[in-house]
């Protein structure tokens, strides 16, 4: 008979979005301790709805897999005496391992004696281990718990019920006062308590009872009943992947249905419902068929069947219109006001109480602004804009509609920019200087959007570590990965010639920066340029040689990066790599750059001189116009002469000024060569 297990976790409405991590959990975790206790399997699928997780182990061996292991104990000359008898090392050695002196013998590795013993771990049965299923249950991590009743025990929700089966045999443990059985539940309103007699029968009973436990069915139980309500009523369905992926998590038997709106509510920005129907509401919007425009309806989904669907609609359509109202009324009311009235408002609201308000953030952000586009060389028309666009970047955050949706901050600052008359490029500035919204999100389409957009962040992440709120682990709750990741893309995107150093150095003139917390910043940066180099398959040896000393301007960090990545490969590059290494190496017992000429004793230093005049001039010009290529190609023409040089001349010369001349002419090569990476850091192939 073939074995199968069975658990189901069931627990009070968790949030949507704590689910398909905690169902993932709860896949690696069962798989690990599958394969660490020895116990095999076919395969192991996970379920999960908003009041229940679920694995099913299929075709599980019914004992642990026997092992025998070699144990290696101390060498031979501690586990015996002179006289050739075991020690207390060896005896003791041999007991710990649960064996006598009798089973130990004698192997050699690498050239030592140490003593062993062979040991073998009888598997237990299956059904012995399963009850460990507990500490799987209780090792899944939330992002917030909670105790209930009177006991100690915390988890997302309190568990109601918990199915754990060997085929149709109970396993028994029991969590925070629920013991395991065979009983699961349906839907909270249409289902009925069920046994489960197979482990095999999971969806199909549960199914019985109006829960489908597959979120991927459910998923796309929800798209086909979307596309009918299209064909039926000539829509088309705005359906994003998040809100599709909250909407499945939050119902266990899914119906979808659509309601309508009063037409006057779309004079309002179309953001404004589709973020009011979506964020609040969970629905769908509808679009004309061209996509191009919002129409007066809505599609949601209901957690039960199709019963009296009507009714529900019409509930729906009541709680929308309520929201609509208030969000016409906030619309208008903001309209009577000005961006003055709004900017003077920021005085009040505290950005972070140890940096200040976030009308002084605004002045920053301004002058950051500025000295972005004096180093920019950008023309007086967008600087103009630009400057105007950083002053009320945040006037929006003090209106009413942002208040009550905090999602629409900048598109809402848009709008209403455009209301009070601004400039197009300010006011899709203002819009455009929070993005990217995400690590890879968009990111700002003009050239003023792109500049306040950094000075913005990069105001907000040297604020933040000049008074010690540094992201921890996975704790970074003002965003500041996210915030730096987004101003390396857009200095990238844009094509900047400006180093991220002299970034950071506009901002840290801005406050009182210590010395510790301005190397925090420059790590802060360095970090996130070496994840985008790594995300884009750069290996970690050749980002810390490009990227230790200086980061630069990162689109020409990145085709040095990808250049010596090509090159660690390239068996032609050997010589010129040993080269260049040799160099780098010996120059560090190097004290000065002075050459004197008149010292050289040999055609081979006199070349190597002239050349390495020449190709700094060289070297320096394609450095200055980004050429990562030319650049490299220029430090290769001195492999030559330098490999004769090394060849004809013993740089430790008897005379020592003979060797610190030479010491220096090396110290020059490598000073070069360090302005374009630190190639000794990096791992070069052998070829043969």
């Amino acid at each position: 008979m073939n074995n199968h297990v069975l658990l189901e976790i069931g627990i009070e409405e968790l949030p949507a979005r704590f689910i398909d991590d905690a169902e993932q959990q709860l896949l690696n975790k069962t798989t690990k301790w599958l394969q660490d206790l020895h116990i095999e399997f076919k395969s192991i699928e996970s379920f999960s709805t908003p009041r229940r997780l679920a694995i099913r182990i299929k075709d599980i061996a019914t004992h642990q897999t026997t092992i025998k292991e070699e144990v290696r104990g101390p060498q031979t000359k501690i586990a015996k005496d002179e006289s050739g008898n075991w020690t207390k090392a060896a005896i003791g050695f041999s007991k710990g391992q649960g064996k006598s002196p009798e089973d130990i013998y004698v192997q050699e590795v690498k050239g030592v004696e140490y003593i062993f013993v062979e040991k073998v771990t009888e598997g237990k049965p299956t059904s012995d281990v399963l009850p460990g299923l507990k500490d799987i249950i209780s090792s899944i991590h939330f992002p917030q718990t909670m105790r209930w009743g009177s006991g100690s025990y915390r988890y997302a929700r309190p568990i109601r019920w918990i199915v754990a089966l060997l085929n149709d045999t109970v396993i028994p443990f029991e969590i925070a006062n629920v013991t395991t059985s065979n009983k699961t539940y349906g839907h909270r309103f249409l289902g009925e308590e069920a046994i489960i007699e197979d482990p095999l029968t999971y969806e199909n009973i549960l199914k019985e009872n109006y829960v489908i436990v597959d979120p991927k069915e459910r998923e796309q139980l929800i798209l086909e009943q979307i596309k009918t309500i299209e064909e039926e009523e000539g829509f088309h369905i705005q359906v994003e992947p998040e809100l599709l992926n909250e909407v499945r998590n939050l119902v266990e038997y899914p119906t979808a249905f659509h309601g309508s709106f009063a037409e006057e509510y779309l004079k309002l920005p179309q953001e404004t419902l589709i973020t009011s129907m979506a964020e609040h509401q969970r629905y769908f919007p509808v679009m004309t068929k061209e996509e191009d425009a919002l129409l007066p309806y809505f599609v949601s989904v209901r957690n039960g069947d199709d019963q009296q669907i009507e009714n529900v609609a019409r509930g729906n359509e009541k709680v929308l219109r309520a929201r609509l109202a208030d969000g016409a009324f906030f619309y208008e009311e903001d309209k009577s006001n000005s961006i003055e009235f709004y900017n003077d408002k920021l005085k009040t609201v505290i950005f972070q109480e140890k940096i200040g308000t976030t009308y002084e953030k605004v002045e920053k952000v301004v002058t950051l602004t500025e000295k972005l586009t004096d180093y920019l060389h950008v023309d007086s028309t967008v600087a103009a804009q630009a400057k105007r666009t950083a002053e009320v970047c945040k006037f929006d955050l003090m209106t009413s509609m942002v208040g009550e949706f905090p999602e629409l901050q900048g598109i809402m600052g848009e709008k209403y920019a455009l209301h009070f008359g601004e400039d197009k490029e300010v006011a899709k500035g203002i819009k455009e200087h929070y993005y990217p919204v995400q690590s890879n999100g968009g990111l700002p389409t003009t050239d003023v959007g792109a500049i306040v957009s950094v000075a913005d962040k990069l105001d907000t992440i040297v604020s933040c570590i000049s008074v010690g709120l540094i992201p921890t682990g996975s704790q970074d709750p003002l965003g500041l990965r996210r915030q730096a990741i987004g101003i390396l893309r857009i200095a990238k995107e844009q094509k900047w010639d400006i180093s991220v150093e002299t970034l950071i150095s506009f901002a840290v003139e801005l406050y009182d920066v210590n010395d510790e917390a301005e190397e925090e910043i420059h790590s802060f940066f360095a970090n996130r340029v070496s994840f985008i180099l790594s995300e884009r398959g750069i290996e970690q040896d050749i980002i810390q040689a490009v990227i230790k000393k200086k980061i630069g301007v990162l689109n020409y960090s990145l085709q040095k990066a990808q250049i010596l990545s090509e090159k660690r490969n390239d068996p032609t590059f050997k010589p010129v790599q040993e080269s260049l290494v040799r160099i780098m190496n010996l120059s560090k017992q190097a004290t000065t750059f002075e050459v004197d000429a008149t010292l050289f004793e040999t055609d081979s230093e006199v070349k190597l001189h002239e050349q390495t005049n020449v190709v700094a001039e060289t070297f320096v010009t394609h450095q200055e116009n980004y050429e990562a290529a030319e650049a490299l190609d220029a430090l290769a023409t001195l492999a030559k002469p330098i490999h004769d040089f090394f060849e004809h001349n013993m740089v430790m010369a008897d005379d020592e000024k003979v060797k610190q001349n030479r010491l220096a002419l090396v110290n020059n090569i490598a000073k070069l060569i360090a302005q374009y990476a630190d190639i000794t850091l990096i791992e070069w192939k052998q070829h043969h």
